[in-house]
């Protein structure tokens, strides 16, 4: 026999919304009326329903993760630390994935009947921002930001990352330098190409455009574009990469080539992934906390959801230079 709230308010001695309000925490309750509700509950294996829940509260506590560029693994390893830090807070982790970024996944998400949603792969142009601030529906950037609707976010200023890592290479002679950058559509993209130059000026260097591939998160597209930069300069002595997964592409790209990495060729990505730090890959890279990142996301759409009038907040999260194997001295040409 299903055991229900009505069971519970019966042996406690108490009405049946008592019960609801005392397994909410209500302050409306007294303690000793929580602790005798509790106790009643345990005795009968009584577990409250998330739907019940929901229609009393208004709430289904379901936060979204959204993603829909599928191919990038930097995004696996964020939902572990956005799920312990929801779960923390009394939210469940509902992982959302898409191919497309559109109408159709406003839709799907407000059918989902979510409380808010995380929005992980937002690109500069995307209309879903738009249309959730439209249909009322709590959300935040991470790591990427949209440019129709200012929302709070979770952000990395690479700037100083850039500083540390180009100001070494020009300390090891590297004067010819490539890039494989990110797509031009993400804040991302935008952000790291404009702090590296920057960086690169500041220390006499230049990357011009033909030195400059722009190209999906994404191993494979990474490999292509290195190959076609290093067949069309072979001159380059170190190559930039829009984020470790774009890397991995150009170190297979370096390996096809027959260059030695870092003898013939230094190479440098961003994000310091777990993998980065293996000893088969060992790449030199500009990292920061990622999973710290991903932990104020969560907080920071419990705090909208929870309170829709509070000040927009952005969190931005420094960077730094991780030398590793990929990055040595220039060879002489």
């Amino acid at each position: 026999m299903v055991v229900t709230s009505r069971d519970v308010a019966r042996l406690a001695g108490v009405s049946q919304p008592t019960v609801s309000r005392a397994l909410r925490d209500d302050a409306r309750v007294s303690d000793a009326t929580k602790l005798r509700v509790r106790e009643a509950a345990q005795l009968l294996g009584y577990v409250p329903s998330e739907a019940g829940r929901a229609l009393s509260s208004g709430r289904t506590r379901r936060v979204g993760l959204l993603l829909t560029d599928l191919d990038n693994q930097f995004y696996s390893h964020i939902i572990a630390p956005v799920h312990r830090e929801l779960e923390a807070r009394g939210y469940q982790l509902m992982l959302q994935t898409e191919s497309a970024d559109n109408d159709t996944v406003v839709e799907r998400l407000v059918a989902n009947g979510l409380d808010g949603v995380i929005l992980a792969t937002t690109t500069v142009d995307s209309v879903v921002p738009l249309r959730l601030q439209d249909r009322g529906l709590p959300f935040v950037y991470f790591n990427r930001t949209g440019a129709m609707v200012d929302a709070d976010a979770t952000v990395v200023d690479p700037v100083p990352g850039y500083r540390e890592a180009v100001g070494r290479a020009a300390r090891l002679g590297h004067r010819r330098v490539a890039a494989v950058l990110g797509p031009s559509n993400t804040s991302t993209a935008q952000s790291r190409e404009a702090a590296l130059r920057d960086a690169l000026h500041a220390n006499g260097l230049a990357l011009s455009e033909s030195d400059t591939r722009r190209v999906p998160y994404d191993t494979t597209e990474g490999e292509a574009a290195a190959a076609e930069l290093l067949a069309a300069d072979p001159r380059a002595t170190l190559l930039f990469c829009g984020n470790d997964v774009v890397a991995y592409g150009a170190l297979n790209a370096a390996h096809r080539a027959g260059l030695r990495v870092p003898d013939d060729l230094s190479i440098i990505g961003f994000d310091d992934l777990p993998e980065a730090a293996w000893p088969l890959i060992d790449l030199a890279t500009v990292g920061y906390d990622i999973a710290g990142m991903a932990r104020a996301a969560a907080g920071l759409i419990v705090r909208r959801i929870e309170d829709p009038a509070a000040e927009r907040e952005s969190e931005r999260f420094g960077s730094a230079f991780v030398p590793r194997r990929t990055l040595a001295a220039a060879p002489s040409l």
